[in-house]
């Protein structure tokens, strides 16, 4: 399973990347977006892939016990989601008016009209 979520991320990364350095801004949002969920997979890795029980500690307990899951990975995907959610949506919304003002998505075009 670890093999099979490694490859993912590095399909994640690869297909991010590969977009990123189109000339579509559209592309370039969605090439954010598989780079971020990239991330955050590898992130979730890296903690390691632990079936157990939630990371509490029981009355009588004074440590916690085997098998527990890693809670900090998961705070960090979370709030990784979080951010990345507002970066795209800020991304968007200033897409959208970049197209709305300039009639083009391209960003090679976008370049010309700043000598203009």
């Amino acid at each position: 399973m670890e093999i099979l979520l490694a490859i993912m991320t590095g399909t994640l990364y690869a297909s991010g990347i590969y977009l990123i350095l189109r000339r579509s801004l559209v592309k370039l949002i969605i090439g954010l977006v598989l780079l971020g969920n990239g991330v955050n997979l590898l992130i979730f890795l890296m903690g390691g892939l632990t079936k157990g029980k939630p990371p509490i500690i029981p009355e009588q307990s004074k440590q916690l016990l085997e098998g527990v899951a890693d809670p900090l990975p998961q705070a960090l995907v979370l709030t990784a989601i979080v951010i990345s959610f507002g970066l795209q949506s800020f991304a968007i919304i200033l897409i959208k008016r970049a197209y709305k003002v300039l009639k083009t998505d391209d960003i090679d075009t976008m370049n010309e009209t700043d000598s203009i």
